[in-house]
């Protein structure tokens, strides 16, 4: 599924998750990490399938809380912390590791009821052709929809999340191609299917790592762990993962960024608070789907209802801006002039109309032109060019002329289609406002 969005070039659904929605995921998703971490900070069980679950068990398990435990987490997170700041990019993380082992197999502590890793298999895994048989394809298409959705998008979006951070760019589709490579070879040593993760990736990043190759050496260095050292191993304590963890996810709730939004945008900030419970309730991939799809019905709301300026002769020049913004702006007598800031679309044309109408109106003047400036209208399908054909023609009845002024190629293109130049005249991409406004003056003295 990865090597063919790759190759059909859908990557660009990730471009619908916008930095606000990072903002939320990454929150989202440093709340959920954390949450699963912290019953082992607690020296507790820990359980739960959601947020609302985990929290409530660990606040019932808090009375059981192992002091032993979690002094030695809270020692290691006071570690990690201050090693970051005396000592960055040194591997204070593999000493703490280190460290911890040494006292849990040679003293007391091991007697403390420290939860460690336990018993890891010796050996790299055997290499096997793929066993699935083409009857069983039916049963496992769904799910592995499911797990490429997930995958790519908690991939894409962790990535970002550190390419935000450290000032790279990211190719999404690229990422498609190695997802697919990946899961394409992990499924002859009979893995799991794979994926970026943002706790393991944001752990890589704390440790310093600039390049993909952190990646090579990380893996080799697993492949040397599982040879050698996994009698060493199995007396890990899971608290010193958790305090890793722990430490390299608190960046990723950025409360000033949150303040940013509420206070220069407040629609950005709910749709980052969206992103955030949704990934919270829901997961991963819901929540960041369910702020991209507000984001986009967001969108079409902003377009649906455009704003449609009405344009004044800035003194002393031959340029025209919004009359509302700047009413010291000159009328032109006689000359209405529009702008709509926005594509002209089957969904807000009758918007458009209405406001063009409301203002014609409300004139106390009577009109004989009205300039449509088109300047800021990438795009007119054929709805919208057929409502500016009934537009010339309820405006001529009431004997006030349409001109089209500063269209670009693609708009040209659909009014010419839809025979307009027949009613309009010429419709060209060098006739200005200013020179519609010349003619119609003239006319109008005339």
């Amino acid at each position: 599924m990865a090597i063919l969005a790759y190759l059909l070039r859908l990557s660009g659904i990730i471009n619908f998750i916008s930095e606000t929605v990072l903002v939320g995921f990454k929150a989202g998703a440093a709340i959920t990490i954390g949450l699963t971490q912290l019953p082992k900070l607690f020296g507790v069980k820990g359980g739960g399938e959601n947020f609302l679950e985990r929290i409530i068990i660990l606040f019932q398990q808090l009375p059981d809380t192992n002091t032993a435990v979690f002094i030695f987490g809270v020692s290691s997170i006071i570690i990690l912390i201050i090693g970051e700041k005396m000592a960055p990019g040194k591997p204070v993380a593999i000493l703490i590791v280190i460290l911890s082992i040494i006292l849990i197999s040679t003293t007391s502590l091991g007697l403390q009821g420290f939860k460690t890793v336990g018993v890891i298999p010796t050996g790299l895994p055997q290499f096997h052709l793929p066993s699935l048989r083409i009857r069983d394809v039916d049963g496992v298409l769904p799910l592995a929809l499911a797990c490429f959705l997930l995958s790519y998008i908690e991939s894409v979006s962790a990535a970002r999340t550190l390419a935000q951070d450290n000032g790279y760019i990211i190719d999404p589709r690229q990422e498609l191609l190695a997802l697919g490579v990946a899961n394409a070879a992990v499924a002859f040593g009979r893995g799991y299917p794979v994926a970026g993760g943002l706790s393991q990736s944001a752990v890589n990043d704390t440790a310093g790592a600039k390049t993909p190759l952190s990646l090579l050496f990380a893996s080799a260095t697993i492949a040397l762990c599982l040879l050698f050292l996994t009698g060493f191993l199995q007396n890990l304590p899971t608290v010193i993962l958790a305090s890793i963890v722990l430490v390299a996810i608190r960046g990723l709730f950025d409360l000033d960024e949150m303040k940013h939004l509420y206070k220069i945008n407040k629609q950005e900030f709910y749709v980052a608070m969206i992103a955030l419970v949704g990934v919270l309730i829901w997961g991963i991939l819901t929540g960041v789907l369910l702020a991209a799809i507000v984001t986009l019905l967001l969108l079409i709301k902003s377009t649906s209802n455009p704003n449609v300026a009405f344009l004044g002769r800035i003194p002393g020049t031959k340029r025209y801006s919004d009359i509302e913004r700047h009413p010291d702006n000159e009328n032109i007598e006689g000359v209405l002039i529009v702008r709509v800031e926005s594509s002209i679309l089957y969904f807000n044309s009758e918007y458009i109309k209405e406001e063009i109408w409301t203002k014609i109106n409300h004139e106390t003047n009577p009109l004989k032109t009205i300039i449509l400036d088109l300047s800021s209208s990438p795009h007119i399908d054929i709805s919208g060019a057929r409502f500016l054909k009934q537009l010339f023609i309820d405006l001529n009845a009431k004997n006030i002329s349409l001109k089209i002024a500063e269209a670009r190629s693609e708009v040209r293109d659909i009014l010419r289609d839809e025979n307009l130049e027949s009613l309009l005249g010429h419709i060209s991409r060098f006739v200005s406002v200013d020179d519609l406004v010349v003619s119609a003056t003239k006319n109008n003295q005339a």
